[in-house]
């Protein structure tokens, strides 16, 4: 199990963007299990919709994506030198709204993995319904050592 501090370890996304609280399950380069618990704290709740808080199934999306990523770090020694950059998003289907005290599980299974071309096929549930699936596709990068600052 991961839990915050190690996750924020993996990946670059910090408040309001870090969308998975807890890592419950990995295997290497086969699966990962993640969750999210969403509360009506979360920032996108004031806009997406006043009356009628749904979680955007963009953002539902991409915390899968972000739990996968963990997945694509897990045997990386130093992931603070790499980045995981989207390169598809295929067969995505929302089910059921997710809303304020739902808790997110995402569950990743690595479809193929291609050099630094991940191909993930993503579930998400809250309880034991299915409220999305994708396929996601990702790639690892090395961060670039100048930057737009310098």
């Amino acid at each position: 199990m991961l839990d915050i501090t190690a996750i924020q370890h993996c990946l670059p996304h910090r408040y309001p963007f870090l969308l998975v609280d807890r890592i419950t399950e990995i295997e290497p380069r086969q699966r990962i299990v993640g969750i999210k618990n969403v509360t009506m704290n979360e920032p996108f709740f004031q806009g997406h919709f006043p009356g009628y808080p749904i979680m955007p199934g963009v953002l539902i999306i991409e915390a899968m994506a972000q739990v996968g990523a963990v997945l694509a770090f897990s045997e990386e020694e130093t992931p603070q030198r790499k980045l995981v950059f989207f390169r598809g998003i295929d067969k995505a289907k929302f089910r059921k709204p997710v809303v304020p005290g739902d808790q997110l599980r995402m569950e990743l299974k690595v479809v193929q993995i291609r050099s630094q071309v991940w191909r993930l096929q993503a579930m998400a549930y809250v309880n034991d319904s299915l409220v999305c699936e994708a396929e996601l596709k990702a790639m690892i990068a090395d961060r670039d050592a100048g930057g737009a600052d310098d």
